[in-house]
């Protein structure tokens, strides 16, 4: 099989899911000429939020790191759907912004967010190499533990 996006979801044993729709009034993608923006993803799960808390408390960094993997899934799902369930159409992945829900004195909002990095590195290969934003917040909606956003170029 040809070294491709969707080769590499096989091998990592990821199907992606439906596109989520949005959960208030906004979209879910804006394409705007080659740029395509994603919306925030939440660590959604077989339709359900799969991790919640604070960081730093509630959440340990490792399972912040897989709720950051779901949510890097989900992006790629949002993307797949906007580019017409092509993946190939991404020429790279410019940037990712993390948001991590943390206490106060939590402070390696940066190591969960290697969660969603290390995911899309290895899924879009030198593609998914990309510019990052770990920022920790005082909460999420309905109090998912991370969400993450994405801007891809569209080849």
């Amino acid at each position: 099989m040809a070294d491709t996006i969707e080769s590499r979801l096989q091998a990592a044993g990821v199907t992606l899911p439906e596109a989520a729709a949005p959960a208030a009034n906004y979209v879910p993608t804006v394409t705007y000429g080659k740029v395509l923006q994603t919306s925030g993803q939440l660590p959604m799960e077989n339709g359900a939020l799969a991790v919640t808390g604070k960081l730093g408390s509630e959440v340990d960094v490792e399972t912040g790191q897989k709720a950051a993997r779901l949510c890097a899934i989900n992006v790629l799902a949002q993307a797949k759907a906007a580019l017409g369930g092509d993946l190939s159409k991404i020429g790279r992945l410019l940037k990712l912004t993390v948001f991590v829900s943390s206490d106060p004195s939590f402070t390696e909002q940066h190591k969960v967010a290697n969660g969603a990095s290390d995911f899309l590195v290895e899924i879009l290969g030198e593609k998914g190499r990309h510019a990052r934003s770990a920022v920790g917040v005082p909460a999420l909606p309905m109090n998912a533990a991370v969400e993450v956003e994405a801007t891809f170029e569209i080849a």
